[in-house]
């Protein structure tokens, strides 16, 4: 695997349900279609050119040496740190990702910094060893594995992240789901409801439209879907006694 150094690693994200974060690595092998914003940024950028550059993920080396120079610089402005938002901390397939990944979030809780996690890959089960105040999530936005092999071709099956997912919940873990970018039917049709009863277990639900494809637009009514998707989600949320978030953008 090809490994690269970097000049800095923690940083305040500007997503709005997020605080500060780290990216463990550059670029993803999921290679999800939607397209995917992180890589439309590489592109811009100039980090990457094409879609098969994004697919080569390349981790960044000196990552834990980098933590122990800037924990004790930002610890006092940090309530949590989120891995990660332009790669995939557990990417499907590459063990030295996921390695990588828990030993940076076993540092920051060893500094008292709390983790949140979201994978479209496999979380392992010795995240419930870490600490109790983490949140491990994934994202799920169908249960149909015909459209995630088209859409998200690299990524770990449905079913084995919902099985991850329920293993660290029964080990007592807090746990989440990203249904996001949620498609229109034009995409897939699909039952919202169904996906919502197979997290039915998790303590939070984080819901957002999908953006940057014409072909939403395409669906008439589009807005109009996104806002009933997004009531049904507060509504099973308020019902279950759930947190949920709504992204901003999704409701019209």
């Amino acid at each position: 695997m090809i490994k690269i150094i970097r000049k800095s690693l923690l940083y305040k994200t500007g997503v709005e349900y997020g605080d500060y974060t780290i990216n463990i690595a550059e670029g993803c092998s999921h290679g999800c279609k939607y397209p995917c914003y992180a890589m439309m940024m590489a592109k811009r950028f100039g980090k990457i050119k094409t879609y098969e550059d994004w697919c080569q993920p390349k981790l960044i080396e000196n990552a834990l040496e980098l933590l122990d120079i800037e924990i004790p610089k930002l610890k006092d402005k940090i309530q949590s740190v989120q891995l990660c938002f332009t790669t995939d901390p557990f990417m499907y397939g590459y063990p030295e990702i996921s390695e990588l990944s828990l030993k940076c979030i076993r540092k920051l809780n060893d500094a008292g910094i709390k983790c949140t996690a979201l994978t479209k890959g496999v979380l392992p089960l010795e995240l419930s060893t870490l600490s109790k105040d983490n949140e491990y999530g994934i994202t799920l936005i169908s249960l149909n594995e015909s459209f995630r092999d088209e859409i998200e071709p690299g990524a770990a099956p449905y079913n084995e992240r919902l099985l991850a997912l329920r293993k660290l919940h029964d080990a007592g873990c807090k746990t989440w789901v990203s249904i996001e970018p949620y498609p229109t039917p034009n995409f897939i049709e699909q039952s919202l409801d169904e996906i919502l009863e197979s997290v039915s277990f998790v303590d939070k639900i984080i819901f957002g439209r999908l953006n940057y494809n014409a072909k939403v637009s395409q669906y008439k009514n589009y807005k109009q879907f996104f806002n009933e998707m997004a009531e049904k989600v507060i509504d099973f949320c308020k019902a279950k006694e759930k947190q949920y978030h709504i992204k901003e953008g999704t409701i019209t």
